[in-house]
């Protein structure tokens, strides 16, 4: 009875906060939301959640939503459940399962989080010309550079290039982008206001750079990503380009009917 009293009376983990979009499925937001606290938490976060009710309280969604919720982590690994203790991050959970994408910005975020991230370097460049539609009227913007390792066994799974207005650039604290990817740093850290994000996702092979950073053979397939992201104005604000390793990522997209 008394461990039992000293595991309730343990500070409990506190997730993000969210802004629920009503066209989206409630339970699946609040599960990708809570899930991308889970897997970007300090590491002396409390790894018991508060109860359901307490949950359900701070997402504004009933107990039913957030018990479905909760069920979706449990499947994942990354949460298990105890009658009468609680329930608690798994101290390894880890992202295995693919990512489906119904359009949530806390997709996005809770897609890139997890790992371990090193920031490879930063600062102004000329504006690519690949890039060029998107930034009419720059003449630069500030370039960062990540590469993203397993947090268990440090092998590297990606690496991403943003292209950043260099107006948004100037608040942005380096050290948040090992912590924090960067549509989150953008919109809890910065304030930007996102409006959307347009996704492309496509097969080459491994430059020589890509090559080198991933630890794959020269040529071999990779994913790469492009995620363009605007504000609420249409002004694209963020540019970013990631190489995915091709044996470690699947992307899937979910449409919903209605």
């Amino acid at each position: 009875m008394n461990q039992v009293n000293e595991v309730n009376h343990t500070p409990a983990f506190a997730p993000d906060s969210l802004v629920l979009n009503r066209k989206l499925p409630l339970w699946y937001q609040v599960s990708q939301s809570l899930r991308a606290s889970i897997l970007g938490r300090p590491q002396d976060a409390s790894l018991r959640l508060p109860t359901e009710e307490q949950l359900a309280g701070h997402y504004g969604v009933s107990v039913l939503t957030m018990r479905q919720a909760l069920k979706e982590l449990e499947t994942e690994g990354l949460i298990s459940r105890h009658r009468r203790r609680g329930t608690f991050i798994e101290p390894r959970a880890r992202r295995v399962s693919p990512v489906r994408l119904l359009g949530s910005i806390d997709a996005i975020v809770a897609q890139q989080s997890g790992e371990r991230t090193t920031v490879l370097g930063h600062g102004p460049a000329a504006v690519p010309g690949d890039l060029a539609e998107f930034f009419p009227g720059c003449t630069e913007v500030v370039n960062y550079r990540r590469l993203r390792c397993d947090g268990e066994t440090g092998e590297p799974t990606n690496w991403a290039e943003n292209a950043l207005r260099p107006e948004i650039a100037e608040g942005l604290d380096v050290a948040d982008l090992e912590r924090w990817p960067m549509t989150k740093v953008l919109r809890d850290t910065l304030g930007v206001r996102i409006s959307r994000i347009t996704d492309t996702v496509e097969a080459r092979l491994a430059d020589p750079v890509t090559a080198e950073l991933l630890q794959v053979p020269l040529l071999s397939p990779i994913l790469h990503y492009t995620g363009v992201t605007y504000d609420e104005s249409g002004r694209v604000v963020d540019v970013a380009r990631i190489r995915y390793r091709g044996d470690r990522f699947s992307f899937s997209v979910t449409v919903e009917a209605h």
